[in-house]
């Protein structure tokens, strides 16, 4: 079977609105990951290959990047970004195969989820396993250890408290929410949340932001020759995540989405 062009797979896979997603498309995938991914795309429509077996390999390169990121020097945080850059391609890749054969799962979706939480979970508590030096000659100091895991508790509960919408609109026989009703009924809670979104803070304790943010504050640390700069960012994510955490909440409980 001849594989299909780009131009072929392009409106199939990427139909009107998958690019333009509020809160479903990440500005790397709109921003480039889309195009590698139908490059990977045709080599693969061909195959026995399916879209769940794809969606497992997402999950295990997101789950590598913990172990990546506890690898010392400059090296552990390439090797970090490397993981969650292949979790994003196969994130985008299985969707698009699973439209391109029509093989589509509520286990996809599911998995799907899992991964998302998996992957910034893991960057966030290696991060923290990094700036506690771990492989040291020093003392281990587990302080950072915690707040990694303290930033990546906060990163999954803003996505539980997302997802968890959906699940109490179905336990009360409601259809999906709208995203019109996203936005709080208070024009003060609008107002900051419309301040929030262009700040973006939050996006800090996502995965592909936070990878990157590791990547910058390793090679400062390497040009001084300590971890300064590695802990005082596992600080701010960690305040961070827990901040967002509450307000995300706040945010939710102020909208329509729970009526």
């Amino acid at each position: 079977m001849p594989k299909p062009s780009v131009a072929e797979l392009r409106p199939v896979v990427h139909p009107p609105g998958v690019k333009d997603r509020r809160s479903g498309e990440h500005w790397a995938g709109r921003l480039y990951m889309r195009e590698v991914s139908l490059r990977i795309d045709r080599h693969l429509v061909t195959t026995k290959v399916t879209p769940n077996q794809l969606t497992y390999v997402m999950t295990v390169a997101g789950a590598l990047a913990a172990p990546a990121l506890l690898v010392p020097g400059i090296w552990g945080a390439v090797l970090g970004v490397v993981m969650v850059q292949l979790y994003l391609l196969f994130d985008c890749v299985d969707g698009e195969i699973a439209r391109w054969k029509k093989q589509y799962s509520m286990s996809g979706v599911y998995l799907d989820r899992v991964a998302a939480y998996l992957c910034d979970a893991a960057v966030l508590v290696g991060f923290g396993l990094r700036a506690a030096d771990l492989w040291g000659t020093g003392r281990i100091d587990w302080l950072w250890a915690f707040l990694g895991t303290l930033a990546a508790l906060g990163a999954i509960l803003i996505k539980a408290e997302t997802d968890l919408v959906g699940v109490a609109r179905h336990q009360q026989g409601l259809p999906p929410v709208k995203e019109a009703a996203s936005e709080p009924r208070s024009s003060g809670m609008a107002l900051a949340r419309k301040a929030a979104a262009a700040l973006k803070f939050h996006r800090l304790v996502l995965g592909v932001e936070a990878s990157l943010l590791i990547l910058v504050l390793a090679i400062v640390d390497t040009v001084r020759g300590d971890l300064f700069f590695s802990r005082l960012g596992v600080a701010v994510l960690a305040g961070i995540a827990l901040l967002q955490t509450l307000l995300h909440l706040v945010s939710i409980l102020a909208s329509s989405r729970l009526k």
